[in-house]
């Protein structure tokens, strides 16, 4: 007997992927996640494979998993894919100290982020 399972979140046509943890601020991590909200996955991976930023290619790998997940535990397109959301929230911030003049020292603090990324299914307009 176990407890019922919850019933999804999300409707029929979304699939999700949630990166934790990554090692990066959140201001700087949303720089990148909205280079690609709203966009079809394919331009989106490009935009990411050609991104200067190291965070791109984690997020490329989140996106790709997105859509793996629409695909093999929704059956859903992968050519009508589109990031219907990609939104950023923040982890935990480490707290660290350099040393500074006259015996003082300085706070570094070194942010965590986390990603998700929500794929959704929307027909071509013909």
């Amino acid at each position: 007997m176990g407890k019922a399972s919850t019933p999804r979140a999300l409707p029929d046509n979304e699939a999700k992927a949630v990166l934790r943890m990554l090692r990066v601020s959140p201001q700087k991590l949303n720089l990148v996640a909205q280079m690609i909200r709203g966009k079809k996955v394919g331009t989106a991976l490009a935009d990411l494979e050609f991104s200067r930023k190291r965070i791109a290619r984690d997020v490329r790998k989140c996106l790709e998993s997105a859509i793996a997940n629409a695909e093999n535990n929704h059956d859903l397109d992968v050519d009508d894919l589109i990031v219907s959301q990609a939104f950023v929230g923040k982890a935990l911030v480490m707290k660290r100290f350099h040393a500074r003049a006259r015996g003082r020292a300085g706070r570094v603090e070194k942010p965590f982020s986390n990603l998700t990324i929500i794929v959704r299914e929307q027909p071509a307009q013909a």
